[in-house]
């Protein structure tokens, strides 16, 4: 793959992990099945036509890319997570007073932190 394309997959990974991460998953007060009927699944035939096939492959992914984030160290992790959440709002605003206040600083630890996660994503297969 060429740097370009590199770059934009991961630009497109990070968003949809920021997107994955803030996800809110709110809790029921109450069971979501009843006790007699917990044991049944409902017919999967439809699935791909409503794209719960390709959700679940998505979700996958995520969950790979997630795994792999854990792996960055600080400070980078949070350059990729600042920078995810850029992406994701479609403008530089967010930033974190746990990175450098240089610009200059800033954007070589930004460089090393995507190259750190291509190494991960790379050495764990998720990307070859």
């Amino acid at each position: 793959m060429m740097q370009n394309e590199l770059d934009t997959l991961l630009n497109d990974l990070l968003v949809k992990w920021h997107n994955y991460c803030a996800h809110y998953q709110y809790g029921k007060g109450y069971p979501s099945s009843d006790v007699t009927c917990r044991q049944s699944r409902t017919s999967k035939q439809y699935d791909y036509d409503n794209g719960a096939m390709d959700a679940n492959v998505d979700n996958a992914i995520m969950e790979a890319f997630d795994a792999a984030m854990d792996k960055v160290e600080q400070p980078w992790r949070t350059a990729l997570s600042v920078q995810a959440r850029n992406l994701h709002t479609g403008s530089n605003v967010w930033s974190s007073p746990r990175l450098p206040s240089s610009v200059q600083e800033r954007v070589v630890l930004l460089m090393e932190a995507r190259n750190k996660i291509m190494k991960v994503l790379a050495r764990d297969g998720i990307l070859s």
